[in-house]
């Protein structure tokens, strides 16, 4: 996928866990076969930082399987971030989140959400940050998280969890700037 990079066989164990819709699809078909219980949570990922670390391990913990939609370089722009943003390319940040151990998959989407993916995938579990509300029902509300009514239709679960206080991609953005 990255042609610059020479592969060794760690290289090729990372990228093996990058899917596409068509691997992911087979991939699932066994972990259901397993009766693994899938967890899946979406974001950009921009400079992987302890805060991701926390969160993404609390999510891991909460099933077998953990594969994490990523936001393509496009979508992250869609999303209003600042104009500097992505700072690493979509390829740059799927091998490192794919580099993780307790992280199973790794998908871009280049949809404005990831509904498309909840539907394909049919998670277990669903986990977004603390600044969302599992239990918001409204679509219109911005603590609504966006698949979730396909999740718990399913019997799956949806999930929150606390952001570490103080590690932000903003926050480490921030102090690098002021430091020129």
């Amino acid at each position: 996928m990255i042609p610059l990079i020479k592969k060794t066989p760690a290289l090729q164990i990372v990228q093996s866990k990058i899917y596409t819709r068509e691997t992911l699809l087979i991939s699932l078909a066994i972990s259901h076969f397993k009766e693994h219980k899938i967890v899946f949570t979406n974001g950009c990922f921009d400079i992987l930082h302890r805060g991701h670390i926390d969160y993404l391990a609390k999510a891991a913990d909460l099933g077998d399987e953990l594969i994490i939609g990523v936001n393509t370089d496009a979508s992250v722009k869609r999303l209003g971030k600042i104009s500097s943003r992505p700072i690493q390319d979509e390829q740059s940040r799927l091998i490192i989140l794919a580099s993780l151990s307790f992280v199973t998959g790794i998908i871009l989407f280049d949809e404005d959400t990831p509904l498309d993916l909840i539907t394909l995938l049919r998670p277990d579990v669903l986990v977004k940050g603390a600044d969302y509300d599992a239990n918001e029902t409204d679509t219109k509300s911005k603590k609504y998280i966006v698949g979730s009514d396909i999740v718990r239709a399913n019997k799956g679960e949806v999930k929150t969890i606390e952001f570490l206080e103080g590690y932000s991609t903003t926050t480490i953005e921030n102090k690098i700037l002021a430091v020129k």
